[in-house]
This record gives structure tokens, C-alpha cells and sequence, in this order.
């Protein structure tokens, strides 16, 4: 366990009862306002840290940065770019500032009205550049529903889901933020003793996943292995993997999916 997730901490900031964002949980995000652009945040409460803010005014020195301010960007990726070790020590250094034993922050009240934004007043946009997304196939009982509306009942796992991390490659294009509107797609879909339609779907579905935001790039050809996994992985989000059940049906055979998948994913903003 890290300093910053100590249970023990207590923040300055005003935490409501129930929140999300105690001191011990500070996911990082994009968020703006109507008097910016976008940047670089941490949640606590119900409010933001502005790490661009921090960054100009040299509370992150001492950390192996670059000159440029890599919190001032519309996207984390920058950020995530200077791997797992820096990290968790501006982790560690948001939460030594927010810490109610420290007084750095909350002895200069003009940057106090700067830095705190409150998070009703932003917001939120999606929090990485998305170059490729894998989605997996891991939960027994999901396969196993699918698998039945798809295919026989009795047959519903095939050989392999106990072996391989099945998985498909997604459309990373697609990735929205959570509470974004979103179109009712289009696609084929075929009745049992029809010829193939095409138009609005008329199964929409959606499943609760969870997404794992990896940071660091590895050479291609040369894989990650398991012991090195959390070297890798920055944090994650709640993911919305949206599904046209009927366009589905039908690409499924015999490989999919396509536009059965391929029109939105939300994930959460932190």
C-alpha cells in the first residue's frame, strides 16, 4: 500500500459524507470550465485540484518532470507517457498537499480560490487519447448468456473460452465520455425466416465493465509479462460497452462483431 492510501489520512478540503473521493481515492480526469480549456484535475469531495495550477507554481518540484507543463493538455496521455514511478510520486505529492497537517495550500488563500474548482462549475471530458482498445470476453456467466441467445443452449461456452483470453479489438474511435448522447445505430439484422434487414436497431443493450488505462508503451513484437503487470497500469474506469443485440445476432456468424459494437463506448470521466 501506498502513503496516499493510507486510511488514516484526513483532508483539509471539506469532504461530504458518502463521497467517491476521499483522500484516499484521487483519480485523475479532464475537466474545463466556462473560463478555460481543458486540463489536467484531481477529484477530493466534491471538488478539483487544478495540476496545471500546481504545476506553474512549483509544487511538483523535485519531480523528474519535463519543462513543458504536462497537465495543461486536453488529454492524460503526457502525463501517463513518463511511466508507472512518476506517477505515484505526483500521487504521492497531491495527497501530502491536501493532508490536514500541511499547510502549503491553505496558507496562500489567493491560489486557494484558484486551484479548488468546485466540480458542479466543470466539466468533464474524456480523460485519455485512446489509441486501441481490447475488450475481453472474461466473465463465465456473460459467455454463458450470450452463448445461449446465440447458439444452442447446451452448447453455450465453446472449447477455447476456458483457455484463451478471448477478447475482440474495439473501435477506440467510438470512446465517449459517460453521460454523452449517443445515436441509435443502424445495421443488418435477420429474422429466423426473413431475408436480412437493415435500419435502426431495435435491441439496444449495454454492459457494466471495467476498463484498465495503461501507460508506457512496449516495443512491438516484445510482450508484458504478468509479474510486470502493474508497472503498466495507470488506473481505471467504469466502462459502457454499448451493444446492438439484433445486429449482433447476425454478425456473429460466423465471426463479429461490426456494427454491432462499434457505434459508442462510454467510460467514466475519473
Amino acid at each position: 500500500m501506498t502513503d496516499a492510501n493510507d486510511p488514516n489520512l484526513q483532508s483539509w478540503v471539506n469532504i461530504p459524507s458518502g463521497s467517491d473521493f476521499p483522500i484516499q481515492n484521487l483519480p485523475f480526469g479532464i475537466f474545463k470550465t466556462s473560463k478555460g480549456h481543458p486540463k489536467a484535475g484531481v477529484a477530493i469531495g466534491d471538488q478539483i485540484l487544478d495540476l496545471a495550477i500546481l504545476f506553474d507554481e512549483g509544487f511538483f518540484s523535485g519531480i523528474e518532470f519535463p519543462l513543458i507543463n504536462v497537465f495543461d493538455h486536453k488529454f492524460l496521455n503526457s502525463f501517463l507517457s513518463l511511466g508507472k514511478p512518476i506517477i505515484s510520486d505526483v500521487r504521492n505529492r497531491i495527497s501530502t498537499l491536501l493532508r490536514t497537517d500541511n499547510p502549503e495550500l491553505t496558507d496562500n488563500k489567493t491560489l486557494l480560490e484558484n486551484v479548488l474548482v468546485p466540480q458542479q462549475q466543470a466539466t468533464m471530458m474524456v480523460p485519455v487519447k485512446v489509441g486501441d482498445y481490447t475488450d475481453f470476453y472474461s466473465s463465465i456467466e456473460h459467455a454463458t448468456n450470450v452463448g445461449s441467445m446465440f447458439r444452442d443452449p447446451d452448447n453455450a461456452l465453446l472449447p477455447n473460452w476456458r483457455h484463451l483470453p478471448v477478447a475482440y479489438h474495439g473501435r477506440a474511435s467510438s470512446i465517449i465520455v459517460s453521460g454523452q448522447q449517443i445515436h441509435r445505430p443502424k445495421g443488418q439484422s435477420k429474422a429466423s425466416d426473413g431475408f436480412p434487414t437493415f435500419g435502426p436497431t431495435q435491441k439496444l443493450d449495454f454492459e457494466l465493465e471495467m476498463a484498465f488505462i495503461t501507460c508506457e508503451n512496449n516495443p512491438l513484437g516484445h510482450s508484458i509479462p504478468v509479474s510486470k503487470v502493474e508497472d503498466y497500469i495507470f488506473g481505471f474506469v467504469l466502462f459502457n460497452d454499448w451493444s446492438a443485440r439484433d445486429f449482433q445476432t447476425w454478425e456473429y456468424q460466423p465471426l463479429g462483431p461490426f456494427l454491432a459494437k462499434n457505434f459508442a463506448s462510454s467510460i467514466s470521466p475519473w
